[in-house]
């Protein structure tokens, strides 16, 4: 993945580093886990959105596919490298062990929950082949390559609603969720960040996509799609692009942003996933 939304003051590896020993010597980091921290939390996010709202034994097998694809990301590309070295026989052994993890994931998912539920997956194959393409151009961090990779994600928690065995509308819904939440922060994000850096970016797109989201979000609601609940933290979101977009921007270093954002995800996913347990909604729909 991208440096998604340019969020790199998140470091989760620290138990990823005492599970996964190093190879031949080179550190486990620099194999095994992506650099731009960032992309942890809007990686994270939808995968422990769809398991927490809509719970089943196929979606943990489908959540343990996507989380192997994306750790696999790194080493495949150092394994790909022309000069035979101790690194690349480590990346190639990753890569391996990965590869099994996702293959088997998927195959428990096709099996717990059929093949006909995994539809939503045609939906996010194009924006993922995007990314891989911007990726071997060596242009992940493109703004096109970041939206694509983070969007990609973004559609997932619809093939978990749909292997729960909810309804399309609601599944689709459940993914806008996701995306409303993860393509404004990339914009957002990567407007600020430049702004920090004296660029003059162009400020209506954040602040337009953030509009968009709740507008959808919105129209959602109406409908008993979405928890009525989730258009305020959407409007919340609109109200912190304003923040970070316009002259009331703090000048925060990267990491505090990253950081700032990572817990924003974790109280935007908690609360939606509280928003759909509690009350009636699940009757009503």
């Amino acid at each position: 993945m991208a440096d998604i939304g340019g969020m790199p003051g998140l470091d989760p590896s620290a138990t990823l580093r005492q599970l996964l020993p190093p190879a031949a010597g080179t550190p486990a980091p620099a194999i095994f886990l992506p650099r731009e921290h960032g992309s942890w939390s809007l990686v994270l996010e939808p995968l422990t959105l769809g398991l927490l709202v809509a719970p089943s034994s196929a979606g943990a097998a489908l959540a343990l596919a996507a989380l192997a694809g994306f750790f696999a990301r790194r080493p495949l590309k150092a394994a790909l490298a022309p000069e035979f070295t101790a690194r690349r026989r480590a990346a190639r052994e990753t890569v391996v062990m990965f590869s099994a993890l996702a293959v088997a994931g998927l195959f428990e998912t096709l099996v717990l929950g059929g093949a006909t539920a995994l539809w939503p997956l045609l939906l996010a194959a194009p924006l993922g082949g995007m990314f891989v393409h911007f990726d071997r151009q060596n242009e992940s961090r493109a703004a096109a390559a970041e939206l694509a990779g983070s969007a990609t994600f973004a559609l997932l928690p619809a093939v978990f609603a749909t292997l729960a065995g909810w309804s399309w509308p609601t599944a689709l819904a459940l993914a806008a969720l996701a995306l409303a939440r993860s393509v404004p922060t990339v914009l957002t994000v990567r407007t600020c960040l430049r702004l920090g850096k004296g660029q003059k970016p162009d400020i209506r797109r954040p602040v337009t996509a953030a509009a968009v989201a709740l507008g959808l979000i919105g129209a959602l609601a109406s409908r008993r799609l979405v928890p009525g609940l989730s258009v305020g933290l959407v409007a919340l979101l609109l109200l912190r692009t304003g923040f970070f977009v316009t002259a009331l921007r703090p000048g925060w270093p990267a990491k505090r942003i990253g950081m700032i954002e990572a817990a924003i995800g974790a109280l935007y996913v908690g609360i939606t996933a509280f928003a759909y347990h509690s009350g009636s909604f699940f009757n009503d729909t």
